[in-house]
């Protein structure tokens, strides 16, 4: 059922499911439960599928084995945001391909990551940065210079349209210069997480057409950022194959070189089925649930901007209690430690029971501190499937594709 572990996450030991670890360890603390195989199986997807390039989101999680599943499965390029996002990737994958798309960034940062770590692609948004970028790397000739358009966050669950990207009216200029000062010239933009609706990539792209016609100038690269959806609760968005299409057909009606390249930056799709959470009940208070994790913990979407998560009561025998919405408070002093859910679980649950939360693999664990010192360092893998899955249905697809062909031999 599972092999021989050491204490607090100092190795990975594997499971079948959630409740199997419930069972052997009892745990007191929460516990990360990875599946290493739907990583693999986002990556593949990805890198056989979209009609361009994949690098992932680093900062969606920036865990060195799912960096290198990511790797041995198909991606190569990194969107990196910071210059320690540059050394962890640089030090876990020495021939990755580094994008640094934070369009502000510290003048040493970018010098480091030119000149120790080999970077040559940077996003920037302003002249300013611009400026920066070629002072940092003393004017280099080899650098691909992304400018980042401000577009709509209309269809996304969260938005990213207010902090960064070029007003349309100063693109012009931004365009003209960085033409100047590049060996590559990119646009990119980003119309926030989780969008919902293939239509925010055709809307962005029209927009990125505009700033071409208007600037007149030779375009290398265009980068439609991330914003690529998994499911949750209340959160069940098209087929991604209809993103990618929407995406292929206005690349390819763009006025750019004949030669230009089409990037993302998934994120989330990559990693959200990655990983999930073991939480232990500690007490029940009406229709509030007490666990031990929280939002300084894994928890911090589904405290701070409402995120619901898939939950599932690991008892066996299975309760056949109906279903009750709850909500959740964390283990800290701090009121905010509060998640409104609701999480619909057995209307029996109660202290001592154990909980797994599903499709935390993206920004979970990355947000997680030791405030209040409660925090978490064990990891088991699991070799089920997720809680939830944009993919599942694919792999069946292509299994079912390789059968249709060895009877065709």
């Amino acid at each position: 059922m599972h092999k021989h572990h050491r204490a607090l996450g100092l190795a990975a030991a594997s499971f079948r499911n959630a409740l199997d670890v419930a069972q052997a360890l009892s745990p007191v603390q929460p516990v990360t439960l990875t599946r290493p195989h739907a990583a693999a199986r986002a990556a593949r997807f990805f890198s056989e599928k979209f009609p361009g390039r994949s690098m992932y989101a680093v900062k969606a999680n920036p865990s060195p084995e799912l960096i290198q599943i990511l790797w041995d499965n198909g991606i190569t390029h990194f969107d990196v945001a910071s210059i320690a996002e540059v050394r962890l990737v640089a030090r876990t994958l020495p021939d990755a391909t580094l994008c640094f798309m934070h369009p502000v960034k510290a003048e040493e940062a970018i010098a480091e990551a030119y000149f120790t770590h080999g970077v040559r692609v940077f996003s920037l948004d302003s002249l300013e940065e611009l400026e920066k970028v070629q002072r940092a790397t003393r004017h280099a000739s080899d650098l691909t210079l992304c400018v980042r358009l401000r577009v709509s966050s209309e269809h996304s669950k969260l938005s990213l349209a207010s902090k960064f990207g070029v007003a349309p009216h100063e693109a012009k200029a931004l365009l003209f210069a960085a033409r100047q000062a590049a060996d590559a010239l990119g646009i990119c933009f980003h119309v926030g997480s989780q969008a919902m609706s293939p239509d925010a990539y055709a809307q962005a792209m029209e927009r990125v057409r505009q700033a071409i016609v208007e600037a007149a100038v030779t375009v290398d690269v265009i980068d439609v950022g991330g914003g690529f959806p998994s499911v949750y609760p209340g959160m069940e968005p098209p087929a991604l194959e209809r993103y990618f299409e929407v995406i292929g057909r206005a690349f390819e009606s763009l006025p750019i070189s004949y030669s230009a390249e089409l990037w993302a930056e998934p994120g989330r799709a990559l990693c959200a089925e990655y990983s999930s959470l073991l939480v232990r009940v500690e007490k029940r208070r009406g229709n509030e649930l007490y666990i031990n994790d929280g939002a300084y913990g894994a928890l911090f979407d589904a405290a701070h901007i409402g995120w619901r998560f898939p939950v599932k009561l690991l008892r066996e025998p299975e309760s056949t209690v109906r279903d009750h919405p709850f909500s959740f408070y964390g283990p800290t002093c701090d009121d905010l430690d509060h998640m409104a859910g609701p999480f619909e679980l057995p209307a029996d649950v109660g202290a001592g029971d154990f909980i797994e939360i599903g499709m935390l693999g993206a920004y979970g664990a990355a947000m997680r501190t030791a405030f209040n010192g409660f925090t978490s360092e064990q990891t088991v893998v699991l070799t089920d499937e997720p809680m939830a899955s944009l993919y599942m249905d694919s792999d069946r697809s292509a299994v079912a594709d390789m059968a249709s062909n060895v009877v065709k031999l």
